[in-house]
């Protein structure tokens, strides 16, 4: 059986990322708060760029532990513009705990940060046949969607793009 891949997996690390995580949906709260630190931290930077130091990120956010996270103040942010092993960028590393704060709060009101952001899509994962790349909007109407409702809720960095 021959393998489809998406053009932009070019190198091993991007071809692991695509084979076992890229469409793969995840339920678990903790995979979803790492690809939103990720996610983040990847605005305006290749993807691969991020894959490469996200082990980095792992030991910096605290095993994405949105708890441990939530709770960092000056002293850990100013540790983390430090780190080389992650983008030291003030924005969004006061980002990630402003959205680990968020996260919180969306789990309190909706058991889980999954039943929350799955709601979006009805709980069933997008299933699109795009024909080539062109072809793949940045956004959808549920991606607008939910941007504008993480935004309300005091999320950062979650632009409809980023949503899709």
């Amino acid at each position: 059986m021959t393998r489809h891949r998406c053009t932009w997996a070019t190198t091993p690390l991007l071809v692991a990322y695509h084979d076992a995580e890229w469409g793969v949906p995840a339920r678990d709260d903790r995979t979803l708060f790492e690809f939103l630190v990720l996610e983040t931290a990847q605005a305006g930077l290749s993807w691969s760029t991020i894959l490469q130091r996200r082990e980095g990120y792992r030991r910096a956010f605290a095993g994405f532990d949105p708890e441990r996270v939530a709770r960092f103040g000056p002293r850990e942010i100013a540790a983390l513009l430090e780190d080389a092993s992650i983008i030291r960028n003030r924005r969004k590393i006061e980002a990630a705990v402003q959205n680990a704060r968020a996260f919180l709060q969306v789990q309190a009101e909706f058991g889980t940060f999954a039943a929350y952001i799955w709601g979006f899509v009805d709980g069933e994962p997008r299933v699109n046949h795009w024909r080539s790349p062109a072809d793949v909007p940045s956004s959808s109407p549920e991606s607008v969607a939910m941007s504008r409702d993480l935004r309300q809720r005091v999320f950062t960095f979650v632009g409809p793009p980023l949503c899709y």
